[in-house]
């Protein structure tokens, strides 16, 4: 029974490790939304599951309705129609109804639309995306700014870029240079477009801000567990829409310290270094457990 227990530990331990470097990213059937990296997409999370108390009660009744009506009011069972043109109390209940419901839609869904586009603190770090046909560009706007492209990930390129794992980089979400950010940091995103219309959409942080050419858009985030993070462009823009991912890597504090500091100099070098800190990471706490 004690072999048993440990090996479950051990088990646990290696599920959290990987936890923390698995890709939050669509899966096959899905039905629901990925996985919450933030408070805003909890709050999204939660505010659709309270207004399913509301649609599905209307929609059955909506639905008993209309049976109803037509079983009892079908020409073989009610061959002289009725003449009546309105019923008075029928009149209040549809329009008092509707409006009680409408208010406690609302005032939830104004309360999340307000933190949406209110960060809870300062930002600690501000990062422009800028969408291209078809890339983004990221420019980290500190003391030394930092500017890189970030392509979707080519088959022929995963293995120099020691991302052979495709349940971690996935085919048509993976890119060559993720974003990199600190876990539990407040990070402002300013998103623009160099040439036509994009969208900057990541869903495990609830967050979608069209890049419009011309105009910055203003979003936050603050990611709660560390992971790489899958979005991709959400604004129809030309024959490669569909190949222009967005990834973003949320790591420790002092990973993402190191690779700040050498991404300045050797950016390939950065994310190779990350990559096998959060591996060594992994594979120490898989050892713990044994």
């Amino acid at each position: 029974m004690k072999k048993f227990l440990a090996s479950m530990g051990a088990i646990s331990l290696v599920l959290a490790a990987t936890g923390m470097a698995a890709a939050a990213q669509p899966t096959p059937w899905q039905m629901g939304f990925q996985p919450a990296a933030t408070g805003i997409m909890a709050e999204i999370a939660w505010f659709e599951r309270y207004t399913l108390y509301f649609i599905i009660p209307v929609t059955i009744m909506v639905l008993m309705l209309l049976a109803w009506c037509i079983l009892r009011y079908r020409a073989s069972a009610n061959p002289v129609p009725s003449r009546v043109s309105h019923n008075t109390m029928i009149e209040v209940i549809w329009t008092i109804g509707p409006v009680i419901a409408l208010l406690f839609i609302s005032v939830p869904s104004f309360q999340l639309l307000t933190s949406q586009y209110t960060p809870p603190e300062e930002p600690a770090m501000t990062i422009k995306a800028t969408g291209l046909q078809w890339s983004w560009e990221y420019e980290y706007q500190d003391e030394e700014p930092l500017t890189f492209s970030s392509f979707l990930l080519r088959d022929e390129d995963r293995d120099a870029a020691g991302k052979q794992d495709r349940n971690e980089y996935p085919r048509l979400l993976a890119v060559d240079n993720e974003v990199v950010v600190p876990v539990n940091t407040t990070v402002r995103v300013l998103v623009t477009g160099a040439d036509v219309i994009h969208a900057f959409a990541m869903p495990s942080f609830g967050i979608k801000v069209d890049a419009v050419p011309g105009r910055i858009n203003e979003t936050f985030f603050k990611a709660e567990h560390e992971g790489i993070f899958y979005g991709q462009c959400s604004e129809l823009c030309g024959k490669d829409h569909a190949f222009m991912p967005i990834g973003i890597r949320v790591v420790s504090q002092e990973q993402y310290a190191t690779w700040r500091a050498q991404a300045q100099a050797n950016l390939e070098g950065a994310n190779k270094a990350l990559i096998a800190s959060i591996r060594g990471q992994e594979l120490n706490v898989a050892d713990a457990g044994k």
